[in-house]
């Protein structure tokens, strides 16, 4: 077997191993790990089929197939990272929010026992 399979099965084989292990401890959401399952299928492919990347490679235009790949792996990352911020995003706003209607429970549930209190 080539070096360069034996890695992509190993590397694949390995990721999914862990994505099941994560998942079933449910510290992965389900949607973030079809994301990352499907990156490991498609290391699978790309070390089984070198030949593949290179046509694509080809078909875009790009020389040297290893730069088509690099590319490619840093936009997934990009998208992966734009995509958690805006879930960090969101959750800061639902937190915030969250916390100023529990001050405001918290001002009402006061107001009542010093209104029991006085009477």
């Amino acid at each position: 077997m080539k070096a360069t399979l034996i890695l992509g099965l190993l590397g694949s084989v390995t990721t999914l191993v862990v994505l099941f292990e994560m998942m079933r401890r449910h510290h992965l959401r389900e949607k973030y790990a079809v994301l990352w399952a499907s990156v490991a299928v498609m290391t699978l492919v790309v070390a089984a089929f070198p030949g593949l990347l290179a046509a694509a490679a080809r078909l875009v235009g790009v020389e040297v197939p290893s730069n088509l790949l690099f590319f490619v792996a840093s936009m997934l990352l990009l998208f992966v990272s734009v995509q958690h911020s805006h879930e960090l995003g969101r959750l800061e706003e639902r937190s915030r929010t969250l916390a100023e209607e529990v001050a405001l429970l918290r001002l009402e549930i006061e107001t009542r026992v010093d209104e029991d209190r006085s009477s």
